[in-house]
Formats: structure tokens, sequence, C-alpha cells
């Protein structure tokens, strides 16, 4: 087996204080402080709106060298936010990556890590993408266009960066998740599967990337008004219009609602999220945790994320996974 002595010292040695930093806003108190961030690579995903957006530019404001990707250039959004880089004098490129693209992701990371002089230090992986509706309701293209963005465009990413983190010997995965990772509300279409499916493989990647002392910390957000219900809408609206009676039928009164939903009127702050993942980067390798719940409202997931803690090293802690697993969850 591989040593982990070097992940185990670091845990070890910062885990009481990193850990206890860290649960003010694993219940959903948010980061006050102000972290520094100067010398780290960030590589965001979608950052045209959302968490993306306001995560480019906090980063880069915390002295990060942002690479803000987003498909379909040249766009207004792709624009403006290389005034905002020059009006306030922030280190932000924006590179083209439409994460359904082989090439583009390739490519991208390549152009990022040709200006960063060298592997990427943080991956975070925030495109995404939700349709509403029954499961019945959502046909094969709907079906992969959802998994091919929340699970094999983060997918495509990671295998993108891994390379260059690993000959390192450091680096950060930051995939934003969701609530309903780990608890589903029906007629959501087939976003809870994608995120359940997003959870596993970057539980499975934390395991397998301590050996190389690479971290992955989970972000899962409530509901928060951002551009995603608009998308959403649009998207689901392109999927009722299509499908069939026969599939429609069996859910009339959930069917006259979807399109239609609207995120707006939640008063929660969409910095929650830029201002969690700036104080993960700051702390120390080894020590960050595997899930972190932000929203200041209800989090369900939390009781559901610690009897995996739990069950994973009860399970396989005395085996020859052990240290890893125990590594990352800090046991």
């Amino acid at each position: 087996m591989p040593d982990f002595n070097r992940r185990t010292l670091l845990a070890g040695a910062a885990a009481t204080a990193a850990f206890a930093a860290t649960a003010s806003f694993a219940q959903g108190d948010m980061v006050e402080a102000t972290p520094d961030l100067a010398g780290k690579s960030v590589l965001i995903t979608g950052t045209s709106s959302g968490f993306g957006r306001l995560g480019a530019e906090h980063y880069a404001r915390l002295g990060a060298k942002v690479f803000a990707t987003m498909r379909g250039l040249p766009r207004p959004e792709a624009e403006e936010l290389r005034q905002l880089a020059r009006d306030e004098n922030l280190d932000i490129t924006v590179i083209e990556i439409d994460v359904l693209d082989d090439a583009q992701v390739e490519a991208g990371v390549a152009e990022a890590m040709r200006l960063a002089g060298g592997p990427i230090d943080v991956l975070v992986n925030n495109a995404g993408i939700g349709l509403t509706g029954p499961i019945e309701v959502q046909d094969m293209a709907a079906t992969q266009l959802m998994f091919d963005t929340n699970v094999f465009g983060p997918h495509r990413m990671v295998r993108a960066v891994l390379p260059g983190m690993r000959k390192r010997g450091s680096g950060l995965v930051i995939p934003i998740s969701s609530q309903l990772g780990k608890v589903i509300v029906p007629f959501s279409g087939h976003y809870s599967p994608t995120k359940f499916a997003l959870e596993a493989m970057n539980q499975a990647l934390a395991y397998e990337l301590v050996q190389h002392g690479i971290d992955v910390s989970i972000i899962q957000p409530g509901g928060y008004p951002t551009q995603i219900w608009i998308n959403r809408n649009a998207y689901t609206n392109r999927l009722k219009a299509r499908a069939e009676e026969e599939h429609l039928s069996g859910y009339p009164q959930v069917v006259e609602r979807m399109g239609n939903e609207d995120g707006s009127s939640r008063s929660t702050d969409p910095m929650d999220v830029p201002r969690a993942i700036a104080a993960l980067i700051a702390m120390p390798a080894g020590a960050r945790p595997l899930r972190v719940p932000v929203h200041p409202g209800s989090k369900p997931q939390i009781p559901i994320n610690e009897v995996i803690e739990r069950t994973q090293v009860d399970w396989l802690g005395d085996s020859g996974y052990g240290p890893a697993i125990r590594a990352v969850h800090g046991a």
C-alpha cells in the first residue's frame, strides 16, 4: 500500500484547529475572516453567472490568479468580467471551456497551466444545470444532458488537472454539489441522481488522492437566488414542449408547474458559497473537510454526511484502505 504518513501527520497536526474552523460554516454560520489567496491559481467552470461568476471575482480580490471558464465565447458575460478585471486590476483570465467538449477541456486546462507556469492549485467544478419534472417525463436527451453536464463534465475536468497536481504532489478539487446530493425532493428530475453521482465520484477521488497530497472538498449549497432558476426553466420548457402525452398524462398538476419555478424570492446571499470556498482554499493541506454544507437555513444532509463518514470508517478503517479513509475523515 502507498505511504500515507505525510497526509496522516498533516491531518493529525492541523485537524483539531482546522475542523473547528470549518464547523461554523458547516452549521450554516458564514465565515467572516478574509483569507489570503495570494500565489494560488484557481480554475473555475461555469463563470458566466451565479456561484462561478461571484467566485471568480472574490478569489481574485483575495489575491488569487483566476482562470474563469465559460462556454460559447464570445459572449457579453465574458467581456463584462474582463472589463471588471481591468477596472480593478484583478488577475482574471477568461478561457473558453464547454465541459461537454473533450477537446475544449484539454485545450482550456493546458492554456491555464501555461499561463500559471505549472499545475493548477485549485479546480472548482461549478458548471451544472437542472431540469425539473417527473423522472418518467425525462427523455433520453434531457437525461444525457444532465449527466453529461453535472457528472461527466466534472470528470473531464478532474482528469485534465490531476496529472499536473500529482506530479507536484499537491492540489485541491472542489465540486459544487447540493443538499439534493444527499436528500431528494420529488419531481426534481435527474438533479438529485446527478448530484448523488457527483458526490460518490468525488468521495472515491478523495480516498484515491490522499497518497498524492491532493484534497477533495465537496460543497453542498442549499437554495440561492442565482441564474440557475432561469436556465432551469428554459431547459425544462423545451423538455415539456417535446414530451409525449403518454408520459405527461400521469402527472397533470406537476406538469402544469414545470418550467415556471422562481427562486428570485429567496433572500439568501449567494456569496456564502464563494466565502466558504475561499476559506477552504486557505486551510492547511490534509486538514480540509470532505463535505461542507453551506446555507443559513435548514441543512438536512448533515446527519446523512455524518452517517456516511462513520460507516466508511467503521467498515474499512482497519482494512488496507484504512489509512486513506481515516485521513479523509479525520478519524
